[in-house]
């Protein structure tokens, strides 16, 4: 997981339960597990071991279990807030959250250990590159020729040889013609599969027990992510690991080269020496295309009905605005962007700060350029600890929540 002014992970789909402590005799089970992984690897995939110390632990009862003794004196206030290296005790630990962890298939929870210790050697890789979030991704253009390359790469990986490159080349021409379409977030889209795309392919292949058993892996992942609501900050989970693998094949030992200012899909192009097909528009008939474009038009009609209510509560509406920066974490299920302004998240979100911490569940409006976050404005805050529907917010020392501007606004700002 990369910070950022956010950080935000993608929660594959499951039931929270109720509060819980972490159960320690599970929690040592799942360590000694992903253990056996990372030994089985021996550093061959990177070029470096991804065992590391690894951390669960469970924000609301504040309970954790360790695979090594803690470290003395106070713990990482990031511990069970997010899925990501947290740096604790002078070392660096791979990090979960309890809920995420005890809910998923055994094949999910290892891949999400795994995923996360990638994270924790990625910066030594040179491999850590800064990401936005890709909002082109939920307009109709882009999500269409997104799902079209996904199509495409789903088939590259069932085929081998001519049909294996012919499928390559019609995801390189979708791909292109998204980019062509919005040229502006190429760099964002390649810096997201750098950044997260690796992880994922990462966790794809090591938990995995065979060559065939990742491919199937990935298939399931490019298989399932059409259906999902949004593909912002999402995607390149599973772009990551269909690119990966197919470089796997191409390419032995690509892990070894690849850099931080490399595109995957350029890697790929090179090492099966292919040019993406001529006309994306004729290629797209062989995956569905007409069908595809049917339902991201009406999807487009309801996102618009659904931007413009969005619009009047985030945006035109009274709200709290707090700033940006600090750390977090948040639920992307569901998100909408609100172009030209920000994304909206629903699910859980918890961000903490010198300003003072937030916890919503409703909605809140991260700005494009994470330079604020705004909220449904409260009827009459008071005090430093205030609340408004689905949310919570507690100002830090020196900060207070005063109005704002516009009638009905309010913002957090230091105390004068």
């Amino acid at each position: 997981m990369t910070r950022t002014a956010v950080f935000l992970y993608l929660v594959a789909g499951f039931a929270r339960p109720a509060v819980a402590q972490v159960d320690q005799q599970r929690a040592q089970e799942f360590f000694k597990e992903v253990q056996a992984l990372c030994e089985r690897d021996g550093g061959r995939l990177w070029g470096v071991s991804l065992c590391a110390p690894m951390v669960i632990a469970d924000r609301r009862t504040q309970t954790f279990a360790a695979s090594q003794p803690a470290p003395e004196g106070a713990r990482s206030q990031l511990l069970g807030v997010v899925n990501g290296p947290v740096e604790w005790g002078g070392a660096t630990w791979g990090a979960y959250m309890w809920d995420d962890v005890v809910n998923r298939t055994p094949r999910d929870r290892k891949e999400l250990f795994l995923h996360e210790l990638f994270h924790t050697v990625q910066p030594r890789l040179g491999l850590t590159v800064r990401a936005l979030a890709t909002e082109h991704l939920d307009a109709a253009d882009g999500r269409y020729w997104l799902r079209l390359e996904w199509r495409a790469l789903a088939r590259a990986l069932r085929e081998s040889g001519d049909e294996r490159n012919l499928a390559v080349r019609d995801a390189l021409a979708f791909r292109q013609a998204r980019r062509m379409r919005y040229p502006a977030s190429v760099e964002d889209e390649r810096a997201q599969e750098i950044t997260e795309g690796l992880a994922a392919y990462t966790g794809t292949v090591l938990a995995a027990q065979s060559a065939a058993d990742a491919i199937a892996g990935a298939l399931d992942l490019l298989a399932n992510a059409e259906a999902a609501e949004s593909f912002v900050r999402t995607f390149a989970y599973m772009s990551g690991p269909a690119y990966g693998l197919l470089l796997d094949a191409s390419s032995p030992g690509w892990t070894r080269r690849v850099r931080g200012t490399d595109d995957l899909a350029t890697l790929l192009m090179r090492a099966l020496a292919v040019q993406p097909a001529t006309d994306a528009t004729a290629s797209a008939t062989r995956y569905g295309g007409g069908e595809l474009r049917a339902s991201e038009q009406k999807r487009e009609q309801e996102r618009q009905e659904r931007l413009a209510e969005l619009r009047r509560r985030f945006v035109d509406g009274p709200v709290l605005r707090i700033p940006g920066g600090g750390s977090g974490m948040s639920d992307s299920r569901g998100a909408v962007v609100i172009p030209g302004v920000g994304t909206v998240y629903f699910g859980p979100f918890r961000a903490s700060g010198v300003w003072g911490t937030l916890e919503a569940d409703k909605g809140v409006l991260v700005a494009s350029d994470g330079g604020s976050r705004r909220l449904a404005a409260p009827a009459r805050p008071e005090g430093g600890a205030i609340a408004g529907d689905g949310w919570t917010f507690k100002a830090a020392p020196g900060w207070v929540v005063r109005e704002g501007a516009r009638r009905g606004d309010y913002e957090v700002v230091r105390q004068p």
